[in-house]
């Protein structure tokens, strides 16, 4: 066992409030932050990520935000490399490592290890998105279920960025990825303490989702979109792009440029239907992921509060001490 302190993840699907109890820990345990966040990574995905503030920022140091371009590609990979260093970084200064996110693939690869799968392959994927456009994402899953059903079982047919991954990574190897996924150890010294943020009603998070994304609207999401589409590297099939909430308003802005003339045949209000009916659809893959994910200690985010919450967090850390 190491003599280090464990890392402590705090996990919870979108709109939870993780950012508000991770402020409030982080102060009391001397803490800095690595965000967790698949969208976070990127630069200018700001309001439609609910991407923590620079005032807030400057609170407690942050990791793993603004560290990449729209354009690029992410990974668990990169993730895992990056989070590697960032830990190593923050506990040569004798803090404690609060990992905060919702990226659940992300906690999992650091905890459990990744395999060393092949980078991404334009054409295959080209020749991905050319038969979803043919078939549907749907048939796509089919072809999943049947060369990787365990990996079919844990992916959503609407989830296309996850699914053409595993369908690559068979094209590319002709091994189901979740075999090569099997043969996995753990890069961290120790185990992580792990919290999750879990509410009792899930009608509380759909509201605060609700309520979340308006705040996005009227600080100028839709602006935002429209700054990034500006940029000629910038197209609606990257990962960035492919985002809950940049999705449904690039398609927005889409159907604005084409009716542009035409006055009225535009409902304004469809497209936040859309991308928050889609928030609601991640959060519950979330929440699925976190109820399956052994040793977690679950936190009432809807019936406690901030400093109640951090109170449960104190206790097991104590406990765990």
């Amino acid at each position: 066992m190491s003599d280090e302190l464990p890392i402590i993840f705090l996990m919870g699907a979108t709109a939870c409030g993780k950012t508000d109890l991770s402020l409030s820990i982080a102060a009391k345990l001397d803490a800095e932050i690595i965000s967790v966040d698949s969208a976070l990574v990127y630069r200018g995905l700001d309001i439609g990520t609910a991407k923590p503030s620079r005032e807030e920022r400057a609170l407690v140091p942050h990791h793993l935000i603004d560290i990449c371009e729209p354009w690029e590609v992410y990974s668990a990979a990169r993730f895992c490399d990056d989070a590697l260093q960032a830990i190593a970084d923050i506990r040569s200064r004798g803090k404690q490592v609060l990992m905060v996110g919702g990226t659940m693939l992300y906690f999992k690869a650091l905890e459990e290890g990744l395999a060393r799968l092949p980078d991404a392959d334009a054409t295959v994927r080209r020749a991905l998105l050319e038969e979803a456009a043919r078939i549907g994402w749907d048939g796509l899953h089919e072809q999943l279920r049947e060369i990787d059903p365990q990996a079919a079982a844990r992916i959503h047919p609407n989830d296309p960025q996850r699914l053409q991954r595993a369908l690559e990574v068979y094209r590319l190897t002709g091994v189901p990825m979740s075999r090569l996924q099997a043969d996995t150890v753990s890069p961290l010294d120790q185990p992580p303490l792990k919290f999750a943020l879990v509410p009792d009603d899930r009608a509380w998070l759909h509201q605060r989702i609700a309520q979340r994304f308006s705040q996005m609207v009227k600080g100028g999401f839709l602006e935002e979109m429209q700054h990034l589409r500006e940029n000629p590297a910038i197209h609606a099939e990257l990962p960035a792009m492919r985002s809950v909430g940049y999705r449904q308003a690039w398609e927005h802005l889409d159907e604005l440029r084409v009716h542009t003339a035409v006055a009225g045949t535009i409902d304004e209000s469809a497209w936040v239907e859309r991308a928050v009916a889609a928030t609601r659809q991640l959060a519950k893959r979330q929440l699925t992921w976190l109820r399956g994910m052994e040793n977690v200690n679950l936190i009432a985010c809807d019936a406690l509060s901030v400093a109640q919450q951090e109170q449960v967090m104190q206790s097991v850390i104590n406990e765990a001490a």
